[in-house]
């Protein structure tokens, strides 16, 4: 019976492991800091193995910041960290295959690496900008909590590692960089080979990330730098008013897209019902169907905008079209927006100038609007997201869409729009720091103590709208998951600290404070089992069982478990199935436990915590 690890994947093991399949006479062992024996790499030899291709001397093309090398250890450092279901918080917990992930999302990445591995179709992330002013994500690497503490003095009431990157801070570009590429080089893991990932920047860092993602995903994998217009109004304080965004596009494999390349980068435009008249500018124009034929369709007959005739839809709905703003009028004749989504239809290619996307202003007043209060100063349009949908997931109805800079929750609201368009099933993963708000801003004035609770109100509010604008049929919940240290007692003291009380209180090696839910989808993680699906509990006997998604995994966590109730368990021949430690008085009922599954369903793979 093995004992599981509980703590995030450790990347830098697995990378060994696979230059083990590539090069096994270059891993040799040694001895780790608890004296164990792990494996190595031995790189003067391998460097012999690539002596024609390794570049020498220091005159190599690279791009390097202060702080890099710790960074890129940072991302592959295990952490014994864990999240917690808060199901009070969450919409229609049992149900829904969505998630929002409240913690740094540096670390939620780490404890996602092996549940979501290579699952991800789209990425966006709209990271802080590096104004000078703004609050942007620490990570201390190998500092310890006091050194951070009397290095910065930033620490938000939930513990979030926040610091103010001003023009004293010595390492203004480095910083930045160094926040930025452990997370893009994680979020490259979840992407699966036919995704991309979109990230919205400024000028300040556009260079420099540019940098960061040929580095991550390889310059051949870049698409595009597209160039958004995200504002109107003029800056007489520069030289230029800078009123544009850079997104920088980037697949994980562009061997892949190319395959699909006829379902990537549709715009959106307007088309005729029924023929093929136009203004020559692209626009299509909506006309009645009032030639020959038309009574014989069946079609309507009404006056509509003042144009009588047969029309494909009825009146309502052509008026709902036109009160969403899909029908417009333009003179006289009627235009409605579509998307071409297939190959018989002429395409018309997406380009890097995105100007047809809203600005941020109309982000703000349409947030307002639904919020029905202030509560973000600069939420990214709806279309924005929606246009990159479209061109990502047009054809896959169940694609998982990733936002880990969540903020206001725009990513969710353009995958449930999307959905109930499409009857889809996209899911949505939102990661967000439960940043607090600006004393002064508005939105804490209206009494939104973090971006959390908005970026979660607004998603309850959002599906309100949709559900009642469309009465589509899609999933409109979400599981609320927060950041926490690990469900388990940390044992790891050194013989100094030790003492007989401190031994005694270790008879129980799970914290106090946690559920049966706690261990259960801790235990999830550690197996690299999605976090999303349904699971449920159930009574035998006189203990409580949780069977997750169609048996992949039966879990007991009760102190004391019979061996009735143990080959009730077997008897549903699991995967996997799980118990606690203590849930045994000695070795011999542990072995017990392995002869029960050995008999009954030698296929489970059987652990404790």
């Amino acid at each position: 019976m093995e004992k599981m690890k509980m703590q995030s994947a450790d990347l830098t093991e697995q990378n060994i492991s696979k230059l083990e399949t590539l090069f096994p006479n270059c891993i040799t062992e040694t001895a780790g800091e608890n004296g164990k024996i792990k494996k190595a790499v031995n790189f003067d030899l391998l460097r012999v193995m690539l002596s024609g291709e390794i570049a020498e001397g220091n005159e190599n093309y690279e791009f390097t910041w202060p702080g890099k090398k710790a960074c890129i250890a940072e991302a592959n450092r295990p952490i014994r960290k864990t999240l917690r279901p808060c199901k009070e918080e969450s919409v229609s917990w049992d149900t829904t295959q969505n998630l929002y992930l409240e913690g740094d999302n540096l670390e939620v990445l780490k404890l996602l690496q092996e549940s979501y591995l290579g699952k991800v179709k789209m990425i966006y992330i709209d990271p802080p900008y590096n104004t000078g002013n703004d609050f942007i994500y620490r990570d201390h690497f190998a500092q310890s909590a006091e050194e951070y503490a009397e290095e910065s003095g930033q620490f938000n009431q939930e513990g979030g590692r926040l610091f103010k990157n001003n023009d004293v801070n010595g390492r203004f570009h480095s910083d930045w960089c160094s926040m930025i590429y452990p997370r893009i080089l994680l979020a490259r893991n979840l992407l699966a080979e036919n995704g991309a990932i979109f990230i919205s920047i400024d000028d300040n860092e556009s260079t420099n990330l540019t940098k960061i993602c040929d580095e991550i995903f390889g310059s051949a994998n870049r698409i595009a730098l597209i160039c958004h217009k995200s504002r109107a109004s003029v800056s007489n304080d520069k030289i230029i008013s800078p009123n544009h965004n850079i997104i920088l596009f980037y697949a994980k494999d562009i061997q892949v897209l190319e395959k699909n390349r006829k379902r990537i980068g549709l715009d959106p435009i307007l088309k005729d019902f029924d023929c093929d008249d136009h203004d020559g500018k692209g626009s299509y124009r909506l006309v009645p169907v009032d030639g020959p034929g038309g009574e014989k369709k069946g079609n309507p007959y009404y006056e509509f905008m003042g144009i009588t005739g047969y029309w494909r839809f009825s009146k309502e709905k052509m008026q709902k079209k036109y009160d969403e703003g899909t029908v417009v009028k333009k003179g006289n004749s009627l235009y409605q927006k579509y998307y071409r989504t297939t190959a018989e239809h002429t395409r018309r290619t997406a380009t890097t100038w995105w100007d047809d996307v809203s600005l941020t202003s109309t982000a703000t007043s349409k947030l307002k609007e639904l919020m029905g209060e202030a509560t973000f100063d600069t939420p990214k349009p709806l279309q924005l997201i929606d246009k990159m949908l479209r061109m990502m997931t047009v054809d896959d109805a169940d694609a998982i869409v990733m936002d880990f800079f969540a903020g206001s929750s725009t990513t969710a609201h353009a995958v449930m729009n999307y959905n109930a368009e499409t009857n889809g099933r996209r899911k949505f993963i939102l990661i967000q720091l439960p940043e607090l708000c600006a004393e002064k801003s508005q939105a804490r004035k209206n009494g939104w103590t973090d971006i959390c609770q908005i970026g979660k109100e607004r998603i309850r509010k959002a599906a309100e709208k949709i559900k009642a604008d469309t009465n589509a049929e899609i999933d409109y919940g979400f599981r609320v998951f927060k950041l926490d240290d690990s469900n388990m007692k940390d044992v790891y003291y050194s013989p100094a600290e030790t003492s007989q009380d401190l031994l005694s209180g270790l008879e129980n090696n799970i914290k106090p404070d946690r559920t049966d839910l706690d261990l259960l989808f801790g235990c999830l993680l550690d197996w690299g089992l999605p976090i999303s699906m349904p699971y449920q509990s159930e009574q035998i006997g006189d203990v409580m069982i949780h069977s997750y998604h169609d048996n992949d995994l039966i879990a007991c966590f009760s102190p004391d478990i019979s061996e009735d109730v143990i080959t009730a368990i077997a008897e549903r021949q699991p995967l996997r199935a799980v118990f606690r430690d203590d849930s045994f008085a000695d070795s011999p009922s542990k072995i017990n436990v392995n002869e029960i599954f050995k008999n009954i369903s030698p296929g489970t793979q059987v652990e404790v915590i």
